[in-house]
């Protein structure tokens, strides 16, 4: 079979260069910011963070699913899902840059504050910097060990028509996918939740991990929906696979929406001083609305919209939904971060828009690059005959 590379357009040629550029200024705002206004800068940059990671994360299990359950719709994105869980070693590297701000972001970090907190004394044995900073070296050592085994195991099947290494990808991807969801789920709590030490929520860390798998998804559509006419990968970017990405886009909006409303029927429900301040920081001060447009529109327009089947299998409208599920998940994490700090003042939406587009140019730079060193189709994968068949083409 040919293993040719097929040119990509020309935008992406040019999109390293844009992507260093942007997140290189980006970066400096942040730096500007961590200087001038850190109480303002560092929550802003953790929004930014855990979007872009939450992207990386999802894609990780995106692909591991992949190899376990097979399907069309993931020999589409299969390429941009392995190009995009190679960022996760960069997004290691920018998780150092919060470690200034840990005294800023976390109240049981400030000894004074522990000291004087019998519930932060009591949760300290967990929440103290030390072990905070093992856990997260921990948790990026295993995702960037399983990206990196998931595309080496994928240039091993690349060179031959042995079926073997395939099947050690479906072998590693069982338990690497049980081990990505408890460890993302732990370092939700960890990043998110530990914001405010004194709530809790058993749903926390599972909720921004579907959250991170829609916005995985999202991303996917939109660069697999711009490379639908550049061979190879037009042998395969039909309609029906695209439809398969829309039902799995619509069964992430519908869990994501489960979640989030069990979480606070059962919060408000339960009426305990200890949870339900936290909802009423994020409906206060204007926050309402956004939970409000979050309602409408991280639910129930993309629920109306992916129902029908006409609108999946349509790579140019699909796409267009997708962008907007960004946006929604974007904002999402705003509304989960921001209001733990009143005191922000009024520099952090500039400081937000500076370090979102820090982190997604030096992400997007990596991943067009990434792109670019490989054919858009795994042809040696045992089961993509099988799917080519199906689909008509030889």
């Amino acid at each position: 079979m040919n293993h040719t590379h097929a040119a990509l357009p020309t935008p992406w040629e040019r999109l390293p260069r844009l992507g260093l550029v942007v997140g290189g200024a980006g970066l400096v705002v942040s730096a500007i910011g961590a200087i001038a206004a850190p109480g303002a800068l560092f929550p802003a940059y953790l929004v930014a963070f855990l979007f872009w990671v939450g992207i990386s994360l999802g894609c990780l299990s995106a692909l591991m699913l992949h190899y376990l359950v097979g399907g069309a719709w993931g020999f589409v994105i299969r390429r941009p899902l392995e190009s995009a869980v190679m960022t996760l070693p960069l997004m290691g590297v920018l998780f150092l840059l919060l470690l200034p701000g840990l005294h800023v972001l976390y109240p049981w970090s400030v000894p004074e504050v522990v000291k004087h907190d019998p519930a932060l004394q009591h949760k300290s044995v967990y929440l103290n910097v030390p072990f905070f900073v093992i856990r997260a070296i921990i948790y990026f050592v295993l995702w960037s060990g399983l990206a990196s085994a998931l595309r080496w195991g994928s240039s091993v099947q690349a060179r031959t028509e042995d079926p073997r290494p395939t099947w050690r990808l479906q072998a590693l991807s069982g338990p690497g996918l049980a081990l990505t969801f408890l460890a993302v789920t732990f370092a939700m709590i960890d990043w998110g939740m530990s914001l405010e030490p004194h709530w809790f929520s058993t749903i926390y860390g599972a909720m921004l991990l579907v959250g991170g798998g829609l916005s995985a998804l999202s991303a996917m559509v939109i660069v697999s929906s711009a490379l639908a006419r550049v061979e190879p990968l037009t042998e395969l970017a039909k309609p029906e696979p695209f439809n398969e990405l829309g039902n799995l886009m619509l069964a992430f909006v519908m869990l994501w929406a489960y979640m989030s409303f069990s979480q606070y029927l059962i919060i408000w429900s339960g009426n305990l001083t200890e949870e339900i301040p936290w909802y009423l920081r994020r409906s206060e001060h204007g926050w309402r609305w956004l939970a409000a447009l979050l309602m409408i529109f991280h639910f129930f327009v993309p629920f109306f919209l992916l129902l029908f089947r006409s609108n999946k299998r349509q790579p140019q409208y699909l796409w267009r939904v997708a962008a907007f599920l960004l946006l929604m998940q974007w904002l999402n994490d705003i509304w989960l971060v921001i209001p733990a700090f009143p005191k922000a003042g009024w520099l952090w939406p500039i400081f937000l828009v500076g370090a979102t587009a820090g982190i997604g140019g030096l992400w997007i730079a990596l991943f067009a690059w990434l792109m670019a060193q490989r054919p858009l189709l795994p042809r040696n994968d045992p089961l993509l005959a099988d799917v080519l068949l199906h689909h008509g083409e030889h």
